[in-house]
């Protein structure tokens, strides 16, 4: 998938979001999401690279744990046939839930 790609994926779940993170001062209220590339895993083989996959994550941010509003998220992903695992935690600081879906694309 390409960042342009990416872009429309996260406009068709409906949710403010950005790259990485906001601009300080600019974060919207809950719910809202976050995307990031933090890596890639390469195949390769006689010194060639043969492919690339970037690693996808997609953050959802909630002031309040909303099954709902993750199914949002995991219709969109599904509607583009995206693999991705799922984890939750409570960031005490923010009093937010970061639910964190991984994909590689």
């Amino acid at each position: 998938m390409t960042y342009e790609e990416i872009n429309e994926t996260m406009q068709e779940i409906g949710m403010p979001f950005a790259y990485h993170h906001f601009a300080e001062g600019e974060s919207p209220d809950p719910p809202f999401t976050l995307f990031l590339s933090p890596g890639e895993d390469t195949f390769s083989a006689d010194n060639l690279m043969y492919h690339s996959f970037k690693e996808l994550h997609i953050e959802l941010y909630t002031d309040e744990k909303s099954p709902d509003t993750e199914q949002r998220v995991e219709e969109v992903l599904l509607q583009h046939n995206i693999y991705y695992t799922k984890s939750e935690v409570w960031i005490e600081s923010e009093k937010l839930y970061e639910v964190l879906y991984i994909m590689e694309v």
